[in-house]
């Protein structure tokens, strides 16, 4: 007997689609433009220098390889220490891991497929792609949902650590739940379009960074309060446990004029 799907196991909840509604209202109530950036394998090695990173230092490597290398096949040849000194340049955390894991994906490209692009993944179904992209070392399956969507307008939806937060503390997800299987679910429970997907996936990040935060969420200014049963958690300023968390910072008494 076949075993249930996610969706199956745990239907969407009826919450879901205003979730998505408020979420795209407040972050992009312009729907994003359908449009594919230029080489995806550069997608690929900036998302892999994301990974546990800043936007602002990831964007920051990124340059800073594009200037040191005019090709990547320059990168390979340079290896993962010249790759290595390049990021170092520009500063940044988990250097020597992310030098191997780009060297790796370029080594691994250029051995079993001959050239260094993936502008033929256009082509290409979301599956195939997929499993090209998971198949490359160090890949994983959030790594590929960013090419699929970011690079080459599909409709993926990547499960970042603020997603995964948002979605934990609303409840629609089972909590034992990792970052995988919730990725698995949405695909199966979100309308299988770009717009939808890209939308929800941004607007439940800029939510996590700026509202539903990792310590002290911003409860009281959630759009979202009356749907969160994590909320009166919160407000109340009172863990599952019974124990006292710590309250919210007090806002700065107002500066005095001069004089």
């Amino acid at each position: 007997m076949p075993r249930p799907s996610l969706s199956e196991q745990h239907p969407a909840p009826p919450q879901l689609p205003e979730v998505a509604r408020r979420l795209r209202e407040r972050y992009l109530p312009t729907p994003p433009t359908l449009r594919r950036g230029g080489e995806p394998l550069d997608g690929l090695i900036e998302t892999i220098l994301s990974q546990q990173n800043l936007g602002v230092i990831t964007r920051r490597q990124f340059a800073g390889l594009k200037a040191a290398y005019r090709t990547w096949e320059a990168a390979l040849q340079d290896g993962p220490d010249g790759i290595e000194a390049a990021l170092r340049a520009v500063g940044g955390g988990l250097i020597r891991l992310k030098a191997d894991r780009i060297w790796n994906v370029l080594s691994t490209l250029q051995q079993e497929r001959g050239l260094l692009s993936l502008r033929d993944t256009r082509d290409m179904d979301d599956a195939q792609v997929r499993t090209l992209l998971e198949d490359l070392p160090g890949v994983g399956p959030k790594t590929a949902s960013c090419v699929l969507l970011f690079d080459l307008a599909r409709p993926a939806m990547p499960v970042d650590t603020h997603i995964e937060r948002v979605t934990r503390r609303l409840e629609l997800a089972p909590a034992r739940w990792n970052a995988v299987k919730i990725e698995r679910w949405y695909d199966e429970v979100l309308p299988r379009s770009y717009g939808e997907r890209y939308t929800f996936h941004v607007g439940a990040i800029r939510h996590g960074q700026q509202i539903c935060r990792s310590q002290r969420p911003l409860c009281a200014e959630c759009l979202l309060q009356d749907l969160c049963p994590a909320a009166g958690i919160f407000l109340g300023h009172t863990l599952p446990t019974g124990e006292q968390a710590e309250p919210p910072p007090k806002k700065p008494p107002p500066a005095r004029k001069g004089g």
